[in-house]
């Protein structure tokens, strides 16, 4: 069995899909032996200056062991997930990204920045932030 520890994990995701984020943490929340922090920044828990976000962005990637990817084909078009990507790329954080459920095609800026292309499930999920978790 793996040693227990709490990961601290950054989820990068688009607010307007905001469902698969809360999946993702159900996923990670009920996962059997796994602990985790989670230091992304949901809808309902917005950061409180939009004009110095770049800042708090850095600072809520920077102490995550890795960071979660929602990879869906609508990550291609944010602007804010490819500045997320790119800082932690970076500054050397492990980027697990998520294939969406049933879905055959990843954002090229997706496939080019991932340290590991994981399914949607607890145990692929959960097993790569193990790999990858420092």
């Amino acid at each position: 069995m793996p040693a227990l520890r709490v990961y601290s994990v950054f989820i990068c995701h688009d607010w307007e899909y905001s469902e698969d984020y809360y999946r993702i943490c159900e996923f990670l929340n009920q996962a059997r032996n796994f602990d985790w922090e989670n230091l992304s920044v949901p809808e309902h828990d917005p950061l409180d200056s939009r004009d110095r976000l770049e800042y708090h962005l850095r600072n809520q990637i920077r102490p995550a062991d890795v960071m979660l990817v929602l990879a869906g084909m609508y990550s291609a078009h944010s602007g804010w997930m490819d500045w997320e990507l790119q800082f932690a790329r970076r500054i050397g954080k492990p980027i697990i990204a998520i294939r969406p459920w049933g879905s055959e095609r990843l954002p090229q800026v997706v496939q080019d920045n991932a340290t590991e292309i994981v399914g949607w499930s607890t145990g692929t999920i959960v097993g790569a932030i193990r790999r990858w978790g420092r």
